[in-house]
C-alpha cells in the first residue's frame, strides 16, 4: 500500500485528491488547518514544523508519495498570507519531507501551481524574493502589490522551484520525481470566495476557458494522480496545466 501525504486536504482539489487516492488504494495523510490527520498551519513556520513532524511521525519516516495542493486565493486578506502559505508553505514541507520520499518506493511528489502565474506582472519582485528565500521581503511586496499580483507570482514561483529542483540531486538524483499542475478556474470553495468579490468575482467570470466551464475538482486530482503514478514515470520537472484551453489560448507559442 502507497503511503501518500496531502496537505490543504479538507476541501477544493485536496480532498478530491485524497478520494481519488484512497480508491485507488493508498493511505492518505491528510494535512490541513482543521478536519485533516494533521492539524498544521501552512502560513507559519512553527506551522511548517508541526505538519513535517506530524506526517513523519504517522508515516514512520516514509512515504511514497506527496502532494502540496494547500493554497488561498488572490481575495486572502493579508495579501502577506498568500505568499507564506501558496509559496513558503509548500516549499517547506517538499523540501522537510524529501527524506521520507527518498525512503519509499517509486517515490513523486507534485506542487500545485496556476496558470495565473504566466499573467503580465507575475514575473516581478514577489517571484524573485520568494525564489531568493526572503520570506519577509516578499510578504513585504505582497502588502505593497495587492492580493492579485501576491497570488499570480507565488504560484510562478513555485513552478520555477519546481522546474529548478526537480532535475538536481536531491530530486531525480535521490529516485524522487517532482512536478507540478497549473489548474485554471475550478469550481472549490477558493474559487467560490472569488466570485462573491466585488472586483475579483467579474475578472474570473471574463477569463475564457476554450472547453466552456469551470473545471472540477476532480479533474486536477486525476492529472496529480497521473504525475505521482506508474504511467508518470517519465515526467521530472513538468509543470501540466490542466485550465480547459486557457493557456493555450492566451499564449500558443510558449509552451
Amino acid at each position: 500500500m502507497r503511503v501518500i501525504a496531502v496537505t490543504g486536504s479538507a476541501s477544493g482539489i485536496g480532498a478530491a485528491v485524497c478520494t481519488r487516492l484512497e480508491a485507488a488504494g493508498a493511505r492518505v495523510i491528510g494535512v490541513d488547518r482543521r478536519d485533516a490527520e494533521v492539524i498544521a498551519d501552512l502560513g507559519q513556520p512553527e506551522g511548517r514544523a508541526a505538519a513535517v513532524a506530524g506526517v513523519q511521525a504517522v508515516s514512520a519516516g516514509r512515504l511514497d508519495g506527496l502532494v502540496a495542493c494547500a493554497g488561498v486565493g488572490p481575495q486572502a486578506e493579508p495579501a502577506s498570507a498568500i505568499v507564506s502559505i501558496n509559496y513558503f508553505g509548500a516549499r517547506d514541507v517538499l523540501t522537510a519531507l524529501r527524506p521520507a520520499l527518498a525512503a519509499g518506493s517509486r517515490p513523486a511528489a507534485v506542487a500545485v501551481s496556476s496558470n495565473s502565474s504566466t499573467l503580465p506582472g507575475a514575473d516581478g519582485p514577489l517571484a524573485a524574493a520568494c525564489l531568493a528565500g526572503d520570506e519577509g521581503e516578499a510578504r513585504r511586496v505582497a502588502l505593497a502589490e495587492g492580493g492579485h499580483p501576491a497570488y499570480a507570482g507565488s504560484k510562478l514561483a513555485l513552478a520555477r522551484w519546481v522546474r529548478r529542483s526537480a532535475p538536481g540531486p536531491e530530486w531525480a538524483g535521490a529516485g524522487v520525481r517532482l512536478n507540478a499542475v497549473a489548474p485554471g478556474a475550478v469550481l472549490t470553495p477558493l474559487l467560490r470566495e472569488g466570485l462573491e468579490h466585488p472586483v475579483l468575482g467579474p475578472a474570473i467570470r471574463g477569463f475564457p476557458i476554450p472547453t466552456g466551464a469551470f473545471g472540477a475538482p476532480d479533474d486536477i486530482a486525476a492529472a496529480i494522480a497521473f504525475l505521482l503514478g506508474p504511467d508518470g514515470a517519465f515526467c521530472c520537472g513538468s509543470v501540466l496545466f490542466v485550465d480547459g484551453g486557457t493557456d493555450a489560448l492566451l499564449r500558443p507559442d510558449r509552451y
